[in-house]
């Protein structure tokens, strides 16, 4: 009989409430923690970038300093898709803390008037935020929440899929803010980090010195190859 009576009655206003806050509440810690996430690699990509220009400029192998510019370059890309997805971070934990607004309002006045309408912004926002895949799952959640308590009149949509046209014209917009990155980044050292050097190898150094420093920059090579792996698999796991 308690079955049947839960079934047709109407949903408990607060209850429903505190369940689109919490589920709002959570999403924007998750955010909080993505995005300090994002800064932090930000900082070290500046570090790594600045590190690999250092070695292109001590470097007394020609191909090692091309392959340190290389990674220069390679850094800064990264660092320009760093930006770019803490941006959209930024802007969708905006968007979500006017949806939380929104709602507490739309609920508030329920209590007053005794009755709930329907939120045309609340609907927009969230078909907004449910195209980024980092709020889809929570925008879901939240749409079925809010539908039953008439506060929006219909479901959201699904996500769309990226376009791949705008994929790519992210990636052409990412490698022509390369050179304004290296700029910030390494001011008067950009035009060492953008050309071979000059200077010719010494002619008398010593081969065991040259072969310890060949040995060293080897591993620094390597360290940053899995530096840069680890990066983009964070990267990866934001997006996703």
């Amino acid at each position: 009989m308690e079955t049947l009576r839960n079934m047709f009655a109407k949903p408990d206003p607060q209850a429903q409430y505190r369940k689109c806050n919490a589920l709002l509440r959570a999403n924007m810690r998750k955010l909080d923690r993505d995005i300090a996430q994002l800064k932090a690699t930000e900082t070290k990509t500046k570090n790594l970038i600045i590190a690999a220009n250092k070695r292109a400029q001590r470097s007394t192998d020609p191909s090692r300093q091309r392959q340190a510019q290389r990674e220069v370059r390679d850094f800064a890309r990264e660092l320009v898709r760093t930006r770019r997805a803490t941006d959209r971070l930024v802007t969708g934990r905006a968007q979500l803390a006017s949806v939380q607004m929104q709602v507490s309002e739309a609920f508030a006045l329920r209590k007053i008037e005794g009755s709930i309408k329907a939120s045309v912004g609340i609907m927009r926002d969230v078909n907004a935020l449910i195209r980024l895949p980092q709020f889809a799952q929570t925008m879901q959640e939240l749409s079925v929440e809010l539908m039953k308590a008439g506060v929006i009149e219909e479901m959201v949509g699904e996500m769309l899929p990226v376009d791949a046209d705008l994929e790519i014209e992210e990636e052409e917009a990412a490698e022509s803010e390369v050179d304004k990155v290296l700029g910030e980044i390494l001011k008067d050292r950009i035009e060492t980090a953008g050309t071979l050097p000059t200077t010719p190898l010494p002619k008398q150094q010593v081969p065991a010195e040259q072969q310890k420093q060949q040995q060293l920059e080897e591993e620094d090579e390597e360290d940053t190859e899995a530096m840069m792996d680890q990066m983009r698999n964070r990267l990866e796991a934001l997006r996703s």
